[in-house]
């Protein structure tokens, strides 16, 4: 029930990476010549900078001087920052543009021994509410060491004469402390002997998670190590068991005699009984259903999981699981079937279902009461959200936990004493700018967007569109005439442009590839310059290319350079694979594709008169949506593409390419690492490598599996609290980085109440129940409610019905209607939840509880 972790990396141990964020960047808009010379950051952006750390500055025009430099930053403000004496001569103006970007320095750090610690040790604190607990596990353990060292034993369990050694022992070792504690918590230590022989696997998973993060510090320098002493317990669960009898924590010969060691047979007994519901299979869910399988849940019970993903390559890094295997085969089953291994006697069922409405009749009201709490392993705030609201209404206990690479939290969330998931609000995700990814990207993120934009329209959405358009239309001859008679067909500008340009052989590939680079790195160049000259201002005076605007320069093709032969070679590659032109590997040999490419004719380029969008408001335009001016024209293409044998009566499907990031061969990364890194060289930005590139592009999660182990750990062991039904302040939420490292617990929010009339609460748990019968009309049910709580009903909605409201004409009319008319529901359906609006006794309106109207 208890751990300790102590670290000694040595006198002199050198940390490349303190905490292993990303190195902040941020565009600058002001420098001032002074004293403290302030940096502002451009439009209001947060630095998110701290005191001492190092910037340099690139691209800063007028006060070229600091352009490559170090600085040490002074926080000012969350949007400005200092940089030291601006004043000397060497300091011009300030003009504009420039990037201050955040420099990691490597850091020395020194140890001290073990021999050194044991005296005046150094504990990371966790919990601020029982700071004295971890001073008294450092001499709870050096006591079980000599208790040990002289008995050659551990203490027996629940022996109190052996307590009273350890505690002794541990009072002896106080007094040779530096600084000893005034009092010891013999309760603490009482239990620490008790449960020495015992094995609580979730905090072994916890704390092996932990140690394993400190271990790879060790090898790797990178993320800060811990400083020394680490101490985790979990104290809560036995004082929920103090009235159990010793006999309870016996061995009884089998498996869980490590766990009834620490919790007794009746706690044993409440964890096999339970039922679960687990929503995700993932990294965090397969540690889970580990720790799940070595307490014995659901043995007498039931696990239930679901999880609609297959597994993918990437999955096997972290999601232990999983092996090379059963790649492509469904999360559920494999976990469900793991699990099994690991204990034969766990009942699982497994399911491929996604949570949501779609899936209520699966996941129904009556599925949720049979469950003793539903755990979320997602990543996801959507679904987080729906599954809070499903447990909200069905008064069920919710534990979330979540991974973001070394960071992970916990929250518990129980009917009535807590607040729910959707209480705190959730940061909100800004999109980039659809104009900013189309013409004016400025960070190497912009790039990889543009890049990912293009795969999924060209390769993807493009092909699924042309196949629904025949499959809607008919043959050409059918669209031809349609067209004839003046109708307007929906992405008939997609299809004229994917007919006059499919290509049908391997070499058309390639010219139709060569041409896409004309166009995405020197024609849209030349264009948006033609457009935006150098030497345009807006309309205040300033200059429209301006940070973080950053003018294009048009490439012109070299296919001596690697980077534009290897885009031309995998966009042939992708679209051959797109319109089923044969192609084998030869084919993309560096000879043979220069010669292919050395024949491609270049248009020259012309000035083009469309709009650039520069509004970061407007967003990306529905392409269906296109208009052809000339019908004419598009008649006159289809009728000779069926001339020519290009177009024939039944059309050949192309093949849409669905965007996998795991494969090394299918030429996906290939196409997004190639035409990003072009992109961030037409616009002068630093180019990406190609894991950075996969990992944005593929919009991976950073996960690492020691967080993941040490956050499945901590929430396994909330469970066992919630199973045992333990009051508010037993449970603790947390956040944790084990970068830091550090653990931050607290106890959950206690849920809101509102006071709707005198002596009226309510919080977001309850609900009111209206019992009716066949004829029960409105105007009974308002009654009803009228009666029970001393509230007028001032309006009724079911969904996104309106039931009842007053001002709306016909309403007051209904009554009189019978409740099972006016909500029509399945015969099998017994009950709905309705939201209702109420009115005080001074008539102000005030937001009722769900009131669950049963129909009988």
């Amino acid at each position: 029930m208890f751990g300790s972790a102590f670290c000694d990396f040595g006198d002199a141990f050198i940390v490349s990476d303190i905490n292993g964020e990303e190195a902040k960047e941020v565009f600058v808009a002001d420098i001032t010549k002074a004293q403290r010379g302030v940096v502002t950051c451009l439009e209001n952006t947060m630095h998110r900078l701290e005191t001492g750390d190092v910037i340099t500055f690139r691209e800063v025009s007028g006060m070229d001087f600091v352009n490559g430099k170090q600085f040490e930053v002074t926080v000012e403000s969350p949007y400005a920052f200092s940089i030291g004496d601006t004043r000397g001569p060497q300091y011009e103006t300030y003009l504009t543009g420039g990037i201050a970007t955040q420099i990691k320095l490597p850091r020395r750090i020194s140890f001290e021994s073990l021999e050194s610690q044991l005296r005046t040790p150094s504990i990371l604190p966790t919990d601020l509410q029982k700071m004295e607990t971890a001073a008294d596990l450092h001499l709870g353990f050096l006591a079980l060491a000599k208790f040990r060292e002289q008995f050659e034993r551990m203490p027996n369990i629940r022996c109190a004469n052996d307590a009273a050694k350890v505690i002794h022992l541990a009072g002896i070792l106080n007094l040779t402390m530096k600084e000893p504690l005034a009092e010891l918590n013999t309760a603490l230590l009482q239990q620490l002997s008790f449960s020495a022989q015992g094995s609580f696997p979730p905090l072994a998973c916890a704390l092996g998670g932990v140690v394993a993060q400190e271990g790879l510090k060790a090898v790797t320098g990178k993320f800060s190590p811990l400083m020394q002493w680490l101490y985790l317990d979990s104290s809560e669960i036995t004082t929920l068991l103090k009235d159990e009898e010793p006999s309870s924590y016996m061995p009884r010969g089998d498996r869980y005699d490590g766990l009834r060691a620490c919790v007794g047979d009746t706690a044993c007994e409440r964890l096999a009984s339970a039922h679960i519901f687990m929503v995700g299979c993932g990294a965090i869910g397969c540690e889970m259903l580990k720790n799940y399988a070595l307490l014995g849940l659901g043995i007498n019970g039931l696990i239930s999981i679901t999880d609609h993903d297959l597994i993918e390559k990437s999955n096997l890094n972290r999601q232990f699981l999983f092996r090379s295997q059963h790649i492509q085969k469904p999360k559920s089953v494999v976990a469900a079937f793991a699990a099994q291994e690991i204990n034969p006697s766990v009942k699982i069922t497994a399911q491929q279902m996604k949570v949501g409405p779609q899936t209520e009749q699966m996941y129904s009201d009556q599925f949720f009461s049979k469950q003793d709490i539903v755990i979320n392993a997602l990543d996801n705030v959507e679904t987080r959200r729906y599954m809070d609201s499903r447990c909200v209404t069905n008064q069920k206990p919710l534990l979330d936990s979540g991974t973001l690479g070394a960071k992970g939290h916990i929250q518990v969330i129980v009917p009535h004493l807590t607040e729910s998931y959707v209480s705190q609000q959730d940061p909100v995700e800004h999109d980039i700018p659809y104009c900013t990814v189309k013409s004016f990207p400025a960070v190497t993120e912009h790039t990889i967007q543009w890049a990912r934009d293009k795969f999924e329209s060209a390769f993807m959405m493009k092909p699924m569109i042309y196949n629904k358009f025949w499959s809607s239309h008919g043959s050409p001859e059918s669209v031809i005439q349609k067209l004839k008679d003046g109708k307007n067909l929906e992405n008939l500008s997609l299809l004229v442009k994917t007919v006059a340009n499919q290509p049908t052989t391997w070499s058309s590939c390639c010219y139709l590839a060569r041409r896409k680079f004309e166009k995405y790195f020197n024609h849209k160049a030349r264009n948006l310059l033609h457009a935006f000259p150098l030497d345009t201002r807006l309309k205040d005076g300033t200059l429209f290319w301006q940070s973080p605007k950053r003018p294009p320069i048009p490439l012109l093709f070299d296919s001596k350079n690697s980077l534009h032969r290897e885009f031309v070679a995998v966009t042939a590659r992708l679209l051959a694979e797109v319109y089923n032109v044969k192609m084998n590997n030869q084919d993309l040999l560096p000879e043979k594709m220069e010669k292919v490419i050395s024949e491609v004719e270049i248009a020259s380029w012309q000035p083009s008169f469309k709009t650039i969008e520069t509004d970061e408001s407007v967003k990306r335009p529905d392409p269906s949506t296109t208009c052809i001016d000339d019908l004419q024209t598009v008649i006159l293409l289809l009728e000779q593409a069926v001339q020519t044998g290009r177009l024939k009566s039944d059309v050949s499907s192309l093949k849409p390419v669905v965007f996998e990031k795991d494969s090394e061969t299918n030429g996906h990364i290939d196409y997004i690492f190639t035409a990003s890194n072009l992109r961030a060289v037409m616009y002068n930005i630093d180019a990406a490598d190609r894991l950075k590139t996969k990992r944005i592009a593929g919009r991976i999660v950073p996960a690492i599996a020691t967080t993941t182990a040490a956050v499945a750990g901590l929430a396994s062991i909330e469970l066992v609290k919630v199973l045992l039904q333990a009051p508010l302040e037993t449970y603790k939420n947390c956040f944790l980085n084990l970068a830091l490292p550090a653990f931050v617990y607290s106890e959950p929010a206690a849920c809101s109440k509102t006071e709707l009339s005198d002596g009226v609460y309510v919080t977001l748990w309850d609900r009111w129940e209206v019992k009716g019968h066949p004829d029960f009309t409105l105007s009974e049910f308002l009654q009803t409610v009228l009666a029970k709580h001393k509230l007028s009903v001032a309006m009724v909605v079911h969904g996104v019905k309106m039931v009842y409201v007053p001002v709306m004409p016909g309403h007051k009319k209904r009554l009189t209607q019978l409740m099972i008319k006016l909500i029509k529901v399945p015969p099998v359906q017994t009950y709905v939840d309705l939201t209702v609006s109420l009115e005080d006794t001074l008539g102000n309106e005030i937001a009722g509880p769900p009131i669950r109207y049963f129909f009988k």
